[in-house]
């Protein structure tokens, strides 16, 4: 290389480094002042900016339907669960005993008063039967003898010829053939009987069981029950039918203390629900008893229901409820809207601000879909029944106003 190769280049050299720290000078300048211009920029947006954000941050009000109470006038009642029974129900066993001649029925047959039901082999019977009444005749002809015998006797007392003790004698022989034929007229009202219950016909129409004992089995029977008898079958009634409940302490004293604030008898009707079907069918409260049961705590009670379709069946469950008081104004929510609160129930509403807040509420029974509401409430609250969900005790909502139809 040249000595003035050399020399040019050391010559350039400075002049680069002055060149870079130039531009290295631009640019800080530069980044300054972009960095000036957003602080003003901030500075001079700043608030408008930073109010969007708020707003774009502040919580949503979610929108809920609203409503005031239902009113509606309605009697208080008592909720139970019964168990049919039968009003009638008799063990058919035979009060004579003997070879099981026929049965006249088939099984859960319902069979009317009177209808023949079992024959038990009446020839022992009937053979009893007439010798009673041969015995009969037989002391019947000893009475006419006697009686014959003691007119005879009173002649000859009468006119001398006849002593007055053969006279006696043969009015104490007259008296004995009449007590003799009393007894052979009770052997054989005895016999008769025995004939006649080889028939056995049924007592009060309703619905027989299966039969127990087949056609030619030996039966047992006693008219006193003196000595084991056989059991043929059973025989419910069906034209109505007994529903039988307990009520509790608290709810007897209820009972008892409406039916006597009430001035005139409250009607002792009931309202019954078969399984999944609603109060249709109606029945008359008949008994409650006189004393409460120790051990449970409980008052038995029943009613009478007709059974005219023949659907009720004895050992069925049932529904019933009990009006104890006459109408009266009370107020009355959706069920959905009803919460349960550990072990209280509760309602959200809705303030004059939009705020919502939780009543603790004391629960009636249900009316249509719609809860009766006992205590807790007014008839002016805004009670939340849609958007239960999104709604917290607290918290602002936009109500929209709905209105309640209150139903029987």
């Amino acid at each position: 290389m040249s000595e003035s190769t050399i020399q040019a280049r050391v010559t350039d050299f400075p002049a680069r480094r002055s060149s870079r720290k130039t531009v290295t000078s631009v640019k800080a300048w530069l980044g300054t002042a972009a960095a000036l211009g957003l602080l003003g920029t901030g500075v001079i947006l700043g608030p408008s900016y930073l109010s969007h954000s708020a707003k774009a941050s502040a919580p949503f009000a979610p929108t809920v339907a609203v409503s005031i109470p239902a009113e509606q006038n309605i009697e208080r009642r008592l909720l139970f669960l019964g168990q049919f029974s039968a009003v009638q129900q008799v063990e058919l066993r035979p009060q004579v005993g003997g070879i099981l001649n026929k049965i006249a029925f088939k099984d859960g047959d319902i069979v009317h008063e009177g209808d023949l039901l079992f024959e038990i082999d009446p020839t022992p019977y009937q053979i009893r039967l007439n010798q009673a009444t041969a015995q009969l005749q037989t002391a019947r002809a000893k009475l006419e003898l006697a009686t014959l015998q003691s007119g005879r006797a009173d002649t000859l007392k009468q006119s001398g010829f006849g002593t007055i003790e053969n006279a006696d004698q043969r009015a104490a022989d007259k008296k004995a053939a009449q007590a003799a034929v009393d007894d052979a007229q009770a052997a054989v009202h005895d016999a008769q009987f025995d004939l006649d219950h080889t028939r056995m016909t049924a007592p009060f129409t309703g619905r027989i069981g299966t039969h127990i004992v087949s056609v030619g089995n030996l039966v047992a029977g006693s008219r006193a029950a003196t000595s084991p008898t056989t059991l043929l079958a059973t025989l419910v009634s069906v034209d109505s039918i007994y529903l039988n409940f307990d009520m509790s302490e608290s709810d007897y004293a209820t009972f008892q203390r409406e039916r006597q604030r009430q001035k005139g008898p409250l009607a002792d009707t009931v309202e019954v629900a078969l399984n999944g079907e609603s109060f249709s069918r109606q029945g008359t409260l008949d008994f409650v008893d006189n004393t409460l049961d120790r051990s449970s705590g409980t008052i038995h009670a029943r009613a009478t229901v007709p059974n005219t379709d023949g659907l009720l069946t004895p050992g069925q469950f049932a529904r019933l409820r009990v009006a104890v008081s006459k109408p009266e104004p009370a107020l009355l929510v959706p069920d959905a809207s009803v919460l349960p609160d550990q072990s209280d129930h509760v309602v959200l509403t809705v303030g004059p601000d939009e705020v919502v807040t939780s009543k603790k509420v004391l629960l009636g029974d249900l009316r249509g879909g719609l809860r009766v509401i006992q205590a807790g409430l007014t008839p002016s609250d805004r009670v939340i029944i849609e958007g239960m969900p999104m709604a917290r005790p607290g918290a602002k909502v936009n109500a929209e106003t709905k209105t309640l139809f209150a139903q029987n």
